[in-house]
């Protein structure tokens, strides 16, 4: 069997390949804004804070659980925490199964914190690990690791489907929330891992008590092709590559929620540019996240190449928002955009 370390940095490292991207798109290309050319704003009056869980951030990023769990995780980590408290953004580590398992792991993850003292930073756990419920001690053990702000479970059945050592049962997984954040006082956010999250399923995440949804939707980096492309992989199954929702679906079907849940809607999968960033606000999302680009940058050049990947959306972001004659994030809805044949 593969050990974990192995697979964690095969995992990382395949996502930089654009075989594993999904051929089919997010949606977002349905879309266009409707140019505002009175958009009676001043440019630097334009504000792109943003509120998550009670917090105002600079900038609507949020970026997504990647790694961690593997010796070269530790210099990765570290570049993506000093980046976060710089710029005020939040961010999780990958899943921490991993340091469960082995101890000695464990700085892969703590490694966070000290780079970024201030920053809001989230655990993560598998759904999977929930079956049967987590030990209090060891959701204690993974939040005091990182002195985590929140915790992240992540549902990736697709994934572990197409996982040679994957797990197969699922059945316990949404008791298993219902526990963590019954025995947690931190705020639990549940996201999936780019096969999108159906209006059915959020409303039973929902009913929980989840507060925050990461939709995570199709149009990304598709976990099953990641996994099917793993060298170790000799059963691969490319039948379910393309398996997942699109992103604008996902947001579509969550944001009709919000008249009668309070929740917070993270968009996610296939955030490629502010563009599609200042899209999924439109659609109903109350903050975006990213990943692939973020440790895409960071293999090209390190946090140089972050900073101006980072600096290149705030422009974008900001110049959208004045050609449309918004100025914040909470003035985007869907009035801003029309969707094409």
């Amino acid at each position: 069997m593969t050990d974990i370390r192995d697979r964690k940095k095969d995992h990382v490292e395949l996502t930089l390949t654009d075989g594993t991207q999904y051929v089919q798109n997010t949606g977002f290309e349905r879309f266009r804004f409707i140019h505002n050319a009175l958009p009676e704003v001043n440019f630097s009056e334009v504000s792109t804070e943003s509120i998550l869980l009670g917090r105002t951030f600079s900038f609507p990023l949020f970026i997504s659980s990647m790694t961690g769990g593997y010796a070269d995780a530790s210099p990765v980590n570290a570049i993506i925490a000093e980046f976060c408290e710089q710029y005020d953004l939040p961010f999780g580590v990958g899943s921490q199964r991993a340091m469960l398992e082995d101890e000695s792991l464990t700085n892969t993850f703590s490694v966070v914190r000290k780079h970024a003292p201030n920053a809001f930073i989230c655990s993560n756990i598998g759904g999977a690990q929930l079956v049967g419920g987590l030990e209090v001690k060891m959701i204690n053990k993974i939040i005091d690791s990182i002195k985590a702000d929140a915790v992240i479970v992540h549902l990736n059945p697709l994934q572990e489907l197409m996982q040679p050592e994957g797990d197969r049962d699922f059945k316990g997984i949404l008791h298993g929330i219902e526990r963590l954040v019954k025995d947690t006082e931190r705020p639990v956010i549940v996201k999936e891992t780019g096969a999108g999250i159906s209006e059915h399923t959020a409303r039973r995440l929902l009913n929980v008590g989840v507060e925050v949804i990461d939709i995570s939707g199709a149009g990304g980096t598709s976990w099953a092709k990641v996994e099917n492309f793993r060298s170790s992989n000799k059963s691969a199954d490319h039948q379910f590559d393309e398996w997942g929702i699109p992103t604008t679906e996902c947001l579509l079907q969550l944001s009709k929620l919000e008249w009668e849940r309070s929740f917070e809607i993270i968009a996610s999968g296939g955030i490629r540019s502010a563009f599609d960033m200042a899209k999924s606000f439109c659609l109903g999302a109350h903050f975006s996240a990213t990943a692939q680009p973020i440790i895409k940058a960071i293999n090209k050049n390190g946090i140089d190449e972050l900073d101006h990947l980072f600096s290149h959306w705030q422009k974008d972001l900001k110049t959208i928002l004045t050609l449309l004659g918004c100025k914040s994030i909470a003035e985007l809805n869907t009035a801003h955009l029309r969707e094409i044949s």
